[in-house]
């Protein structure tokens, strides 16, 4: 009897060890987004916000109008890498557009194939200006309004907090710094023990929690910066 459960105990002590090293590299700090604690506050806003010039940015919501053709008309949200999905065309990028830089480019798309002289009108009906985005292995992601100071536990709060497969070590910030788009990696566990200073969320920041349900998350928002180091050790 005692011979039979040998090898029985082995097999489970096998398992809980293989366990206890996933689990261990599942929250640890790592990857190729440095961390910054000293991250730099993003650009000033423009006071010409919405006007002319104002350039889509992630998360905004767009009203667009194809003139006779229901299908293609109605509300479409920009994704968190700058991206738009319309039917006929797929993805486009629309970040960084005006709306008329948008309107020509949707015009072009869809006048090579579909369409005889199409009309497109863009306009922007919601925008992230005064928002906050929280995204990756949170309760609630989504945009959220941010009034006043914030700091990057209390945006994750917003989010109703990070989920069980969450690893709170790994948690990016990005924002537009000197007209480009950045990154900065922080240790959200090391920051809840006070060891390190909660650092500032500003209006129009992108957050996300590392978890092992974003990673093609993480992969579409490291093709929108180039050249940019992110989740890296310190």
């Amino acid at each position: 009897m005692l011979a039979d459960l040998a090898p029985r105990r082995f097999l489970f002590g096998g398992l809980f060890a293989a366990v206890f090293l996933l689990v261990g590299c599942t929250d640890s700090r790592g990857g190729p987004i440095a961390y910054d604690q000293h991250f730099a506050p993003p650009d000033a806003p423009s006071l010409q916000t919405l006007e002319s010039n104002y350039k889509i940015a992630p998360k905004d919501k767009l009203a667009i109008k194809v003139f006779k053709s229901e299908d293609l008309t109605g509300d479409y949200d920009v994704d968190l890498a700058g991206h738009i999905s319309l039917p006929l065309i797929g993805e486009v990028d629309a970040a960084n557009l005006t709306t008329a830089e948008l309107d020509d480019r949707l015009t072009n798309k869809l006048g090579e194939k579909y369409l005889e002289r199409p009309d497109v009108s863009v306009s922007i009906k919601q925008s992230t200006g005064r928002m906050v985005t929280i995204d990756g292995a949170v309760k609630d992601s989504g945009s959220f309004p941010i009034a006043g100071n914030m700091t990057l536990l209390q945006a994750v709060a917003l989010a109703k907090g990070t989920t069980e497969d969450a690893n709170p070590r790994r948690v990016a910030i990005f924002r537009t710094i000197n007209g480009k788009r950045q990154a900065a990696a922080f240790d959200l566990t090391t920051i809840r023990r006070g060891q390190l200073e909660d650092p500032a969320v500003y209006a129009g920041d992108i957050i996300v929690v590392d978890g092992s349900s974003v990673k093609s998350l993480e992969k579409r928002l490291l093709q929108s910066i180039p050249l940019l180091a992110i989740f890296g050790p310190l």
